[in-house]
């Protein structure tokens, strides 16, 4: 969760909370300062006056209709620059005498025009996903809030007869960004009908939307899984368990249709009547390669000897032993390079 406030807004929100006897946030708190809002009754009532604490309860409860606000996420900076006229404007009203017992329910009556105005709030649409565009900003608590929806969509099942063409498509019936959007696929071999992401691995050189598989075969059977990702962050987990039977044609759900707001729809394709795209080929074998792969025996692990060097680079790999080992070598240098100095100076003496 996020506050959006801005900086000086929020902190000074809390202290709000106590001079202005608010019972919750709302939108006037989440977009002006205690500051600009004691300023506001100051310049109305004066800085000594008795009705400093009448007009600072007026203006709360002026915008108390504003408590359960909820607006587009995208709509925050023109909601806080109309707060930010509006602050302005009743300066001014104050600045010409006026009342704050009219100023402030007129301003009110405005913002509660303007907030209309905004773009609206993006429904969410089920079962799955991180739907940023239905992302909103809530005035009580002045927080932003997503779709309360699982990354995982349920398992779609696909049964395709044996030697045609299995085709899983990677969409989903909300809409992504426009930008940085990556596609990942994974496989669960074993005929396991799966959503335990620890049974799947990594398909070299699948990043499309749309994966085919033919001819299909026994060892197919399983769980396809594709991640959807904008800019490093998982969107959306998809899952098409491929399962083997009779018939002549593929028929199953395969997928959403692409385009934003459609629904799931059962798809029909014939078997294979030509050779596949050069792309395709590339995905069967890196296919094959996932199918033959299997986990290796444990693997011995060599004791790691660091050089000196890496000593010196890397001050957690100086353990008591490795200290030891270090010092012994510091003092056989020293010691050489005595030894060698006073052999040097016998020869030089003895040339003499």
């Amino acid at each position: 969760m996020a506050l959006l406030a801005p900086g000086s807004a929020v902190p000074s929100a809390l202290v709000a909370l106590t001079v202005f006897r608010a019972s919750a946030w709302a939108c006037l708190l989440c977009f002006t300062s205690y500051n600009e809002r004691q300023q506001i009754c100051q310049i109305f009532a004066g800085l000594e006056s008795p009705d400093l604490k009448k007009c600072e309860e007026a203006l709360t409860d002026a915008f108390k209709g504003l408590l359960d606000t909820e607006i587009n996420y995208d709509e925050r900076s023109h909601l806080h620059d109309a707060f930010t006229q509006m602050t302005h404007s009743l300066q001014e009203v104050a600045s010409a005498q006026g009342s704050f017992r009219v100023a402030f329910p007129h301003a009110a009556e405005k913002m509660q025009k303007i907030i209309l105005q905004l773009k609206e709030v993006q429904a969410c649409i089920p079962p799955c996903g991180l739907q940023e565009v239905s992302r909103r900003f809530r005035c009580r608590g002045c927080y932003s809030k997503v779709c309360d929806l699982p990354l995982d969509c349920p398992v779609q099942d696909l049964t395709v007869t044996r030697g045609h063409q299995a085709m899983f498509f990677c969409t989903v019936n909300f809409q992504l960004p426009k930008e940085e959007i990556t596609y990942s696929w994974k496989f669960a071999g074993g005929g396991l009908r799966t959503q335990d992401l620890s049974y799947f691995r990594e398909i070299p050189g699948a990043r499309g939307y749309l994966a085919r598989i033919r001819p299909v075969q026994p060892t197919h059977r399983g769980t396809f899984s594709c991640v959807i990702t904008h800019d490093q962050r998982p969107l959306a987990r998809l899952y098409f368990f491929l399962n083997g039977a009779g018939g002549a044609e593929l028929r199953g759900r395969a997928g959403l249709r692409e385009g934003w707001g459609s629904r799931p729809a059962d798809v029909r394709v014939p078997a294979v009547t030509g050779p596949p795209p050069r792309e395709e080929t590339e995905l069967q074998v890196s296919f094959r390669e996932v199918l033959r792969w299997a986990p290796r025996e444990g693997e011995m692990i060599e004791p790691w000897t660091p050089s000196l060097g890496e000593l010196l680079a890397r001050p957690e790999s100086l353990t008591p032993g490795n200290q030891c080992l270090l010092a012994a070598a510091v003092a056989l240098a020293s010691a050489s390079a005595v030894v060698l100095a006073w052999m040097f100076f016998r020869w030089y003496c003895s040339g003499d």
